[in-house]
């Protein structure tokens, strides 16, 4: 108990949530946190060592790496084999194994795939190699898409007309809906995201809302704000009365960040996008609009893509919509470790089963 309380600024606060939330709860539930950051910090901290046994935390496809389908994964290798291409890319994707290899694979063997920090160091890479393609994947959700859709927005005013983005990027949502049909009803409450809410607010979660009548709360990345989500989760299902709660005051406003999003729709359209685990899912994609076609790595370049193959028993695809634990998984720990990962979620540092490997002690460990 004292190494958790440790994690907290504000210890108080802290045990008055705990203390509520063990005398609210009475029903046994199954509370979803979606985004990869909320699972880290609550390994991380400890909480599920202080929720009553009524409470069950389960982590959602809330990490974008893991959420990159396969055929993305492989296109993405593709396009760094290409004559003339630096492939520019964030650094937990360059070791997701594709069908047949990874962009740190193909690195060793002398491709040109870079990591860099942002999208406009890819930017900067492409205005520094005129002779070069330079491609960037653009893999996450609402919180990186807009800054996607910058550096293609100061491509086109600067004309650099080597720079390419491959889009993959998905939308938070229509994924929830998704995981509604997928569940079969398993999932009594979510703990929603706080960077995607800075972004789309709390009406971007409106529509889903108003369709499922699910308790849902908006939370922050301190353990302390996630405790305070959790019960007001709670006590939405213990006295029936769902609410779409903002337990983020702080960063989270009922429109969002209306620039970034207008920003967002200008260079993207909604289109429909593969998940990894869930499956194709209407409208949750983004695809570059044909004003700039121009910088559309999909549209420029012919990709190869492999046969595709099944992942060796890798159950990602299940542990991302809850229907497993990474130790539920054979490959978990044994074959499967961060050092020699078989799928995305034990690659990226918001993957579950990293998040299990580094924090999780399983009995008699």
């Amino acid at each position: 108990m004292m190494t958790f309380f440790k994690e907290f600024k504000d210890r108080d606060l802290a045990v008055h949530f705990i203390e509520k939330i063990k005398t609210v709860s009475r029903k046994k539930i199954r509370l979803m946190e979606v985004c990869g950051t909320h699972t880290v910090s609550i390994f991380k901290s400890g909480i599920r060592s202080v929720l009553p046994d009524t409470i069950s935390l389960i982590s959602g496809p809330g990490c974008p790496v893991c959420v990159t389908s396969q055929e993305e994964i492989d296109a993405f290798i593709s396009l760094s084999r290409l004559d003339n291409v630096i492939l520019t890319t964030f650094g937990d994707l360059i070791r997701v194994p594709g069908t047949e290899s990874s962009l740190q694979e193909e690195k060793a063997k002398g491709v040109d795939v870079r990591m860099v920090y942002s999208t406009s160091d890819a930017l900067l890479i492409a205005k520094k190699n005129p002779d070069k393609h330079v491609v960037f994947p653009g893999v996450g959700f609402e919180t990186t898409a807009p800054t996607v859709a910058a550096a293609i927005l100061s491509a086109a005013r600067l004309k650099v007309s080597n720079f390419y983005v491959y889009s993959a990027h998905k939308l938070v949502p229509p994924a929830l809906t998704a995981l509604m049909a997928l569940s079969s009803g398993n999932i009594d409450g979510f703990i929603l995201p706080g960077h995607v809410s800075v972004m789309i607010g709390t009406d971007g979660y409106r529509p889903f809302f108003d369709t499922f009548k699910l308790p849902c709360a908006i939370t922050g990345f301190e353990p302390v704000d996630i405790l305070r989500a959790v019960l007001a989760v709670v006590t939405q299902i213990e006295y029936g009365k769902p609410s779409l709660f903002n337990a983020y005051e702080r960063a989270v406003r009922i429109e969002g960040n209306p620039k970034a999003m207008s920003l967002m729709a200008r260079v993207f359209e909604k289109k429909d996008a593969l998940w990894r685990g869930i499956g194709k899912i209407p409208e949750s994609g983004l695809a570059i609009r044909e004003e700039f076609s121009a910088f559309d790595a999909a549209n420029r370049f012919q990709i190869i893509l492999p046969e595709k193959k099944d992942h060796n028993g890798c159950a990602c695809g299940e542990i991302l919509i809850g229907n497993k634990t990474p130790p539920e998984c054979p490959l978990f720990r044994k074959a499967c470790t961060p050092l020699h990962p078989f799928g995305p979620c034990m690659v990226s540092t918001e993957g579950t089963c990293s998040a299990y490997y580094r924090y999780h002690k399983e009995p008699g460990n």
